[in-house]
């Protein structure tokens, strides 16, 4: 049986298109469309659902920052209070359990896993240590407000100023953690809230004419700006070095999982590397599409592939031979004819700050 957020009723009075997602039943988009929920959040803002999301909550103590060392590429040890910052979960060949949130509050430490991971992630972590404090944030869930005109409606509909808030930042507003985080490619905020609380704030930003948006929307907005979704960018046989972040991968903190498979990527070199692509016409390469070069040779797959409607063509993201020079001629199978294409950076769309 598929599971619900607290704000399921809410999208059903929204008029939403809803579909099964990661064991979830989601809103795919509303009456107004996927197109008009994306423009929405490039050019003003838009809210989504994100209680799908698992929220992991490890208690601060002696055995809370080591837990994270051990199983995150990243050095939370950097962390201050009330801050966050993108991390990688790894297996021992270095491929990716997930990508994550750790968040350093007041008294304890919060990751933001994929909707799909939630469980995996908690018994990872478990594994790592069975004496640490983890669990799921059970009573709280998550919403977001996504573009140019998020801080002023947030801070509007909150009654709160977020003008100082500075990116990967959160701050304590009432019983609300109200962030500096995204996942658009756009300026915006995600709030952790109590699920009996969250029905009432959801409705609040909606009179106060902020456009719902569905996973439609969501998935358009991510893409446009690179960023990786797991199960298309990522699993557990593709490492971040190969995903491109490799600037969430601190070699110098200390042992963690994974570790010793990513040094010895990083010496011999990656098998693949993602990036942007461009294809003329129209036709959209889905995942799974191939790629190959002038002498029809097999060089890469795609992974996630849209019309973007910023740009009005089709992109997508791809992994190719970690050698494949930009300029070269390369074309996507697509329902069995090879369309034209060309290799771009894997980030089509970055803000204006």
């Amino acid at each position: 049986m598929l599971k619900r957020t607290p704000l399921y009723q809410n999208h059903l009075v929204l008029g939403a298109k809803m579909a099964p997602f990661a064991g979830w039943e989601m809103p795919v988009s509303y009456p107004a469309g996927i197109i008009a929920e994306h423009n929405a959040v490039r050019n003003s803002a838009g809210l989504f659902d994100i209680g799908h999301i698992g929220l992991i909550k490890v208690v601060e103590g002696e055995n809370a920052l080591s837990l994270i060392q051990k199983a995150a590429t990243n050095d939370a040890s950097k962390l201050e209070i009330n801050q966050c910052q993108y991390s990688v979960l790894c297996n021992e060949r270095g491929g990716v359990i997930d990508d994550i949130l750790v968040y350093r509050l007041p008294l304890f430490y919060l990751i933001v896993a994929n909707a799909s991971n939630a469980d995996k992630v908690l018994a990872h972590l478990k594994s790592i240590n069975s004496k640490a404090a983890v669990s799921f944030y059970d009573n709280f869930c998550s919403m977001t407000v996504q573009g140019p005109r998020a801080e002023e409606i947030t801070g509007c509909v909150l009654s709160a100023s977020l003008s100082g808030l500075k990116h990967n930042r959160a701050l304590w507003w009432r019983d609300i953690i109200v962030s500096r985080t995204g996942y658009t490619g756009e300026d915006g905020f995600e709030l952790v809230v109590s699920k009996r609380e969250a029905a009432a704030l959801w409705d609040g930003f909606i009179r106060a004419g902020v456009l719902p948006c569905g996973l439609g929307a969501r998935d358009t907005l991510r893409l446009e700006a690179g960023l990786p979704l797991y199960g298309h960018e990522y699993d557990e046989e593709t490492t971040p070095l190969e995903a491109g972040y490799s600037w969430a991968v601190k070699f110098d903190k200390g042992d963690f999982a994974g570790k010793s498979a990513l040094e010895k990527e990083k010496k011999e070199g990656l098998r693949k590397r993602l990036v942007g692509i461009e294809v003329a016409g129209r036709a959209i390469p889905r995942q799974g599409a191939e790629i190959v070069d002038s002498r029809k040779l097999k060089i890469g797959i795609a992974t996630s592939g849209t019309f973007s409607p910023t740009f009005k063509k089709p992109i997508a993201l791809a992994y190719l031979t970690p050698h494949t020079p930009s300029p070269t001629p390369i074309f996507v199978s697509i329902r069995d004819q090879l369309c034209p294409a060309k290799v771009v950076d894997k980030v089509f769309y970055k803000r204006v700050k």
